[in-house]
């Protein structure tokens, strides 16, 4: 089966430009600042989460924050060079983690040079999307050009870009703002790919559309779960479980075709942590991440508790992209004993599951594996107990996973 060790995974998600206390803005006489071996100290770290894989934000170079792509084969100078991203990956190999960056594909800086020369007017025009004279900017963020992905110098770029970075070691690509590109253009592209590298694991960021026909059309592995990130939150704080159990029921339908990349937190979304209003809640929403079917992934700091806002403002994501020190200090021991108990019942990654006992505030969401194994993760955010079946009964605003 293509990439079967995907469903060995648990990602920790890192922002590298943020981890490592980068400067907002690559000046043109930024020189090389060798801070990606900062990651490094941290990856025992992950391994002792229980995580296996380490999914990287941008790496690129960049503008400003990342997202605003420079130049696809260059390390972005604030984070290192190529040495330091080859030392990096070869500290993940020692300790059997898999690496996942993030393809910028969608759009580009201004100051990647084909754009440049297109706006300019000295270089083809076939890059960049136009609505008549002007560049199609992408959410209305001016130093971010759509790339023209009917043209086929875009497809070759994009295939060229991700044969080099997994010939140096990557072992995926997740994709961004893949909601906002046709998905023929992945099913152009990923094949040709795939040629080189078969084994490769491709996951798009979707926010909003119809994960499953996206999916079938584009020929990506998975898509991001935001419809079940949202269903969590919301759900524990209007303690209105039917939320979720809607969500869930949506999730067992695509977790059936593929695995959806399941996560609380990310560089894009407030802290999980800030986002739980109801703190005794906030263990519900971790045991769900580990105990539903998926990829899971845990965001950088989200398994130390750390509390954070975005802001729909200019550097409203600084908050959630924090610096880390050195090393790690100690935490995390909730994520441990979840991250635990979804390694000894691995089938959980592709169960079954249905739900049971609902009403505002009392679930049983009940998993099956595919040779009989049964758990059930009770979930109560009542003041009173909550009983079910021959269960004991679950105490007020907690939670239980159970045989059966």
């Amino acid at each position: 089966m293509r990439n079967d060790w995907v469903g060995h995974v648990i990602w920790w998600h890192v922002y590298p430009l943020g981890f490592v206390g980068a400067e907002p803005e690559a000046g043109p006489s930024t020189g090389v600042s060798h801070r990606l071996g900062h990651l490094e100290q941290w990856l025992d770290h992950l391994i002792g989460l229980g995580c296996n894989g380490l999914a990287l934000g941008p790496v690129f170079a960049s503008g400003t924050h990342g997202y605003d792509t420079v130049d696809y084969r260059r390390i972005d100078p604030r984070l290192g060079d190529d040495a330091d991203f080859t030392a990096l990956v070869t500290a993940c190999r020692r300790r059997g983690i898999r690496v996942l960056l993030d393809g910028v594909f969608n759009h580009a800086g201004r100051e990647f040079a084909p754009v440049r020369a297109a706006l300019d007017g000295t270089g083809p025009r076939e890059w960049v999307r136009w609505s008549g004279e002007y560049p199609y900017l992408f959410e209305g963020h001016d130093r971010l050009i759509t790339l023209d992905h009917s043209s086929a110098v875009v497809r070759d770029l994009v295939v060229e870009v991700m044969c080099h970075w997994l010939e140096r070691g990557a072992d995926g690509w997740r994709l961004d703002a893949a909601y906002a590109i046709d998905p023929e253009f992945w099913a152009a592209v990923l094949p040709r790919v795939r040629e080189r590298f078969p084994d490769a694991w491709f996951v798009g960021e979707m926010i909003h559309g119809d994960y499953g026909d996206y999916v079938k059309r584009s020929g990506l592995d998975a898509v991001t779960q935001y419809e079940l990130w949202k269903a969590i939150w919301s759900s524990l704080n209007d303690r209105n479980l039917f939320e979720l159990a809607w969500a869930l029921d949506r999730h067992r339908a695509w977790a059936a075709d593929f695995l959806p990349l399941t996560f609380l937190g990310n560089h894009d979304v407030t802290r999980i942590a800030s986002q739980v209003t109801d703190s005794r809640h906030l263990g519900h929403a971790v045991a769900l991440l580990f105990f539903l079917p998926g990829v899971p992934s845990v965001y950088y700091g989200d398994e130390f508790g750390l509390r954070a806002v975005k802001e729909d403002r200019p550097g409203g994501d600084d908050a959630i992209r924090p610096p880390m020190p050195p090393t790690p200090g100690d935490g995390g021991d909730d994520y441990r004993r979840l991250i635990g108990i979804r390694r000894r019942h691995p089938w959980l990654t592709g169960a079954r599951i249905g739900t049971d006992g609902l009403t505002n505030e009392t679930l049983a969401v009940v998993a099956e594996g595919p040779a009989g194994e049964r758990l059930s993760l009770l979930l109560n955010l009542a003041d009173k107990p909550f009983a079910h079946g021959p269960h004991d009964p679950v105490a007020p605003h907690s939670w239980a996973i159970v045989e059966g």
